[in-house]
C-alpha cells in the first residue's frame, strides 16, 4: 500500500492546467517541517521536507481557487520519489503526491483576502432565546457534573 500523509504549508500559489483530454490538474508544492537530531550542544534542529503535489479534477479546480502561498493543508495521496541531476550536476530527489484527499486547514481569514473569497463582516450575535421559552430548564453551572 502506499499511502501518504502530510501537513504542511504551501510553498507556492498552486497552478491549475488543463490536459489535452479535458481534465483539470492543479500542483503545487507543500514544506513539511519535522524535527531533527540534537547537536553537540543539545539544540534540536528543525528540518523541512518539500514535496510535490498534484491534484486531479474538481478537487483540483477547489484546490486553485482556494488555496495561496503560505496556507495550511493535509495531503493523503501515493508518493513518488525520483532522482534527477541539478543544474550543478549533483543527484537530487524529489518526492511527488498524487493526492487523493485534499484538507484545507488555514482559516479563509488567515490572509484578509485569499483566492478572491474575503471573509464576511463579524456581527453582533443573535439575542438567544429564554432557556424557558424554549422547553428547557436553567441549569447554574455549579450543578454540572464535570
Amino acid at each position: 500500500m502506499n499511502r501518504l500523509t502530510i501537513i504542511g504549508n504551501l510553498t507556492n500559489d498552486p497552478e491549475l492546467r488543463t490536459t489535452p483530454s479535458g481534465d483539470s490538474v492543479c500542483s503545487f508544492g507543500v514544506a513539511v517541517n519535522r524535527r531533527g537530531r540534537r547537536d553537540a550542544q543539545g539544540n534540536q534542529a528543525e528540518q523541512t521536507d518539500f514535496f510535490r503535489v498534484s491534484v486531479w479534477r474538481q478537487q483540483g479546480e477547489n484546490c486553485a481557487k482556494y488555496l495561496a502561498k503560505g496556507r495550511k493543508v493535509a495531503v493523503v495521496g501515493a508518493v513518488t520519489a525520483r532522482a534527477y541531476q541539478a543544474n550543478d550536476g549533483t543527484l537530487r530527489a524529489s518526492m511527488e503526491v498524487n493526492a487523493t484527499e485534499v484538507e484545507f486547514l488555514s482559516s479563509r481569514n488567515d490572509d484578509g483576502m485569499v483566492g478572491g473569497y474575503s471573509a464576511p463582516s463579524v456581527s453582533a450575535p443573535a439575542p438567544a432565546a429564554e432557556p424557558q421559552a424554549a422547553g428547557f430548564t436553567a441549569v447554574e453551572t455549579d450543578e454540572l457534573p464535570f
